[in-house]
């Protein structure tokens, strides 16, 4: 997976699928109308964390390695919650559904990625 543009599309793919997902298991707090706000605020995200989170995460690396880590969920959170008052038809309803639905993209991000990078050995 070497070429940026079928990465970027794969990142695409999996924050439309995480973010359809989320919605799912946080029915009350993660709203949209159709599929089509899912594949925006998809890509949204994956704009978002191509860019944007490289910076997030160095300026907030002091409490990152203060929390061993723990700190990625709230940046996390953050690039969900951004895509959410950018693209308003997809609607988070606060911080904290935010932070859930960033745990379950990055659980749907992981497992999609082993899942291709087991394929390609």
């Amino acid at each position: 997976m070497k070429n940026p543009i079928v990465r970027f599309l794969i990142r695409w793919l999996v924050s439309s699928l995480g973010l359809f997902i989320a919605s799912g298991f946080f029915s009350s707090s993660i709203n949209s109308t159709s599929i089509i706000d899912f594949i925006i605020g998809g890509l949204l995200l994956a704009i978002i964390n191509t860019f944007l989170k490289p910076l997030l995460v160095i300026l907030s690396l002091p409490a990152i390695v203060f929390t061993l880590g723990l700190f990625m969920i709230i940046i996390n959170g953050v690039t969900v919650y951004l895509v959410s008052k950018l693209y308003t038809p997809l609607h988070i309803t606060n911080f904290w559904a935010a932070i859930f639905a960033g745990m379950v993209i990055g659980l749907v991000n992981y497992l999609v990625m082993t899942i291709l990078e087991s394929r390609k050995a």
